[in-house]
């Protein structure tokens, strides 16, 4: 746990500390749990850093409605306070668009983004509802259910605090294309073809922005495709990431 502008942030250190280091961050609602399956099958070869973004998981929420980037410069200070350079960054969703960010300002060594929005979408539905339907279709994540439910469930979303309300409704309005064209690092975008939050169009619209970039799509899979074939995922990160 560290104390940045004035919230407690919570994070895990842990895999090879001699490799390069890998950041992973979540999507909304989210916890570390959603990343750590990723980041465990990369821990002999990388250094793996997952935090539980500010307002989810064990860290407190902001004392008022950040922005996205008040996310960026609150990771930028916790890799910096460990000595990390030149990251690389793999985001899924809310992460992913912090990890956009992030890449468009500072050095990063490569990117990786599963499901990550960059402009306003028109919500048809709820986010709370789109991420519960998600959820369901990912066996990987069945063991998760009870974290899902306590988390991500009605309850939880309904009683949300104002300051997060906030905070979502800036982020999902917040259009970052402008600065995603400044990205120069080597970017792999892993889309589900039946993403319902974020449509596979913008998978392709990050790789026209992006000038040294590329799109795998898993057909059949939902906003959480990264789940839903891990061991595919892996397999591709290891091989993109040149472990």
């Amino acid at each position: 746990m560290i104390r940045i502008k004035d919230v407690d942030v919570n994070y895990v250190n842990y895999g090879n500390t001699n490799g390069d280091t890998v950041v992973l961050l979540h999507g909304w609602g989210q916890n570390i749990e959603m990343m750590k399956p990723i980041g465990d099958k990369l821990s002999k070869e990388y250094n793996i850093i997952i935090l539980d973004l500010p307002g989810y998981g064990l860290s407190s929420e902001p004392p008022f409605a950040w922005t996205v980037y008040d996310y960026v410069d609150m990771v930028h200070t916790l890799l910096k306070h460990l000595n990390i350079v030149n990251p690389i960054l793999i985001g899924h969703s809310f992460g992913g668009k912090i990890s956009l960010l992030y890449a468009s300002m500072y050095e990063v060594q490569k990117l990786v983004l599963f499901g990550s929005p960059f402009k306003k979408e028109i919500q048809k539905e709820s986010l709370k509802l789109k991420v519960l339907k998600s959820l369901k279709k990912v066996p990987v994540v069945n063991k998760l259910e009870g974290f899902a439910k306590k988390h991500i469930g009605s309850e939880d979303y309904r009683h949300a605090s104002p300051i997060m309300r906030q905070i979502l409704v800036e982020t999902v309005n917040l259009d970052i294309e402008k600065d995603v064209a400044k990205i120069k690092a080597p970017t792999l975008i892993i889309w589900g073809s039946l993403d319902e939050a974020v449509p596979l169009e913008r998978a392709y619209e990050l790789e026209k922005l992006i000038s040294d970039s590329a799109v795998i799509v898993y057909d059949g899979c939902t906003h959480y495709a990264y789940l839903e074939r891990l061991g595919q995922t892996v397999n591709i990160l290891k091989s993109f990431l040149g472990g």
